[in-house]
């Protein structure tokens, strides 16, 4: 799993049939510091997320399909989690 923060909507008139109602959103991933790491992805969200949210992705296409719960999605990175907080051990947790 990563870490990532929902930068967008992705709105597709023509996709997949498997596809049909699932809610697709650009998701920035993040370094465990919060800064950005490597390029956006379009991700299925499972979690009701929205812009601005951290998530958790989950970005193995195996993985990442059976988190939409639909056989054979087309689906390579699913938003599993929204993030509340992050403790890394230090004095003051960082809120999201």
């Amino acid at each position: 799993m990563r870490l990532g923060r929902v930068t967008g909507n992705v709105v597709a008139t023509h996709k997949n049939e498997k596809l049909t109602g699932a809610k697709l959103l650009l998701v920035q991933p993040l370094a465990a510091a919060g800064t950005p790491d490597g390029r956006p992805l379009l991700a299925v969200d499972t979690a009701q997320a929205g812009v601005g949210d951290t998530v958790l992705l989950v970005i193995e296409g195996r993985a990442a399909g059976q988190a939409l719960r639909r056989r054979a999605a087309p689906v390579d990175v699913a938003i599993v989690g929204v993030v509340d907080t992050i403790d890394t051990g230090s004095t003051r947790p960082r809120a999201t």
